[in-house]
C-alpha cells in the first residue's frame, strides 16, 4: 500500500471518483490548470478534462449557488472554497438553499454537493486564512460536517461525502496536509493512531460518515477531539504519561454519540479539545451531550481546551493553539479532581 500525505490522499479520492462516476465535477478558484493553492487537485484537469475539473471566478456565493443547481440537476459537484474563511459570503447558499432543498421540495430534489475547504491555522495566514468555523455549520439542520485527522480517513471520508445525497462541508486541517504534527512545536510526531502512518490504498474505499475512531485506547480519561487536535491530544497523553482514551470524531455531524458515551462511562472523566474559539464552539455541544448521557458516571467536571476568545492573532498563532502543555494541564486537573 503506498504512503500518501493528506494532500495526495484527497487528490487520489477525487481521481477515483472522477473515474468512477461521470456525474462528478470538481471546480473552484485555481483548482484546474494550477491544481489548487495547496495542490490538492494537481493533475486532475489534465487527466479528466476541462469540463470535469475547471476554474471559477473569485465569487464564493456563485461557486456554491452553481453547486446547488448542479446537485438539483443530478450531478455530484465537489466545490472547493480556497480557505474556510472565504466561505462566509456563500453561507446563504448553504443554509437557505443546500441544507433545505430536500425538505422544502418534499424529497423531489436533493443537494448532493461537497464543499471542500482548508481550515485552521499553522501557516501564519492571519485572520482571513486561519479560522475554524465548523460550529457555525454544525448548527444548521440538513448539513453534514466532516473533519479528518489523517490521510487514510481523508480519502475514505471524502469518497463517502461525495456519494452522500445530502450536502457535506468537508474541512481539511492545513497543518495536516503534509503529515501529522503535534500542533505546538510544528514537528512530525510518532504515528499514534491506526492510520497516521499514511498508508492509503490507491483504489476505491469509503468510511461511513458518523463513525468516530478510537485513536488511542485508555481507561483514565476520555479526550474528544477532531482534526489537528487529535494529534495534539495524542502527543499530550504520551508526554504526560496519562492513560487517556482519545476519540477522533472524524465527523461532527452526524455525531457518533455512542462511542463517546461508551468511553466516558468507562473512564468517568472527559476533556474536549478543539482549535476554534471557546465561546460558541462545538465543544460546548459535546460537553452538554456528555453531561446528558453520562452524568452519573462522571467523577470530575468536564474540561475543555480551545482557542482563545479573540480575533485570530497573526504573529501569535502558536500561543493561540491548544498545545500538549495546555491539554496536559487539563488532563491532570480532571484526574486530580
Amino acid at each position: 500500500m503506498p504512503s500518501m500525505t493528506m494532500i495526495q490522499a484527497l487528490n487520489s479520492a477525487m481521481d477515483v471518483l472522477l473515474t468512477k462516476d461521470p456525474d462528478i465535477v470538481v471546480f473552484g478558484q485555481d483548482v484546474g490548470y494550477f491544481g489548487g493553492v495547496f495542490r490538492c487537485t494537481d493533475g486532475l484537469q489534465k487527466k479528466h478534462g476541462v469540463s470535469r475539473v475547471f476554474d471559477t471566478p473569485i465569487a464564493e456565493a456563485g461557486i456554491l449557488a452553481t453547486a446547488v443547481g448542479m446537485g438539483a440537476y443530478g450531478l455530484r459537484p465537489i466545490a472547493e472554497i480556497q480557505f474556510a474563511d472565504y466561505i462566509y459570503p456563500a453561507t446563504d447558499q448553504l443554509i437557505s438553499e443546500a441544507a433545505r432543498l430536500r425538505y422544502r421540495s418534499g424529497g423531489e430534489f436533493t443537494a448532493p454537493i461537497v464543499v471542500r475547504a482548508p481550515t485552521g491555522g499553522g501557516i501564519f495566514g492571519g485572520q482571513t486564512h486561519s479560522q475554524s468555523p465548523e460550529a457555525l455549520f454544525a448548527h444548521v439542520c440538513g448539513l453534514k460536517t466532516v473533519i479528518p485527522s489523517n490521510p487514510y480517513d481523508a480519502k475514505g471520508l471524502l469518497i463517502a461525502a461525495v456519494e452522500d445525497d445530502d450536502p457535506v462541508i468537508f474541512f481539511e486541517p492545513k497543518r495536516l496536509y503534509n503529515g501529522p504534527f503535534d500542533g505546538f512545536h510544528d514537528r512530525p510526531v510518532k504515528p499514534w493512531s491506526q492510520h497516521a502512518a499514511s498508508e492509503v490504498p490507491e483504489g476505491y474505499y469509503s468510511i461511513p460518515l458518523g463513525q468516530a475512531a478510537i485513536a488511542r485506547e485508555g481507561s483514565a480519561v476520555t479526550v474528544i477531539a477532531y482534526g489537528t487536535m487529535v494529534h495534539v491530544a495524542l502527543a499530550s497523553a504520551e508526554e504526560e504519561g496519562i492513560d487517556a482514551e482519545v476519540i477522533d470524531l472524524r465527523t461532527i455531524l452526524p455525531l457518533d454519540i455512542d462511542t463517546i458515551v461508551a468511553s466516558v462511562k468507562k473512564t468517568g472523566r472527559c476533556v474536549v479539545v478543539h482549535e476554534a474559539t471557546r465561546t460558541g464552539g462545538f465543544g460546548g455541544e459535546l460537553i452538554a451531550l456528555v453531561q446528558e448521557h453520562c452524568f452519573y458516571h462522571l467523577e470530575a467536571p468536564i474540561e475543555r481546551v480551545t482557542g482563545w476568545d479573540t480575533p485570530y492573532p497573526h504573529a501569535l498563532e502558536w500561543d493561540y493553539f491548544p498545545g500538549p502543555k495546555r491539554v496536559g494541564a487539563a488532563l491532570r486537573r480532571v484526574l486530580e479532581a
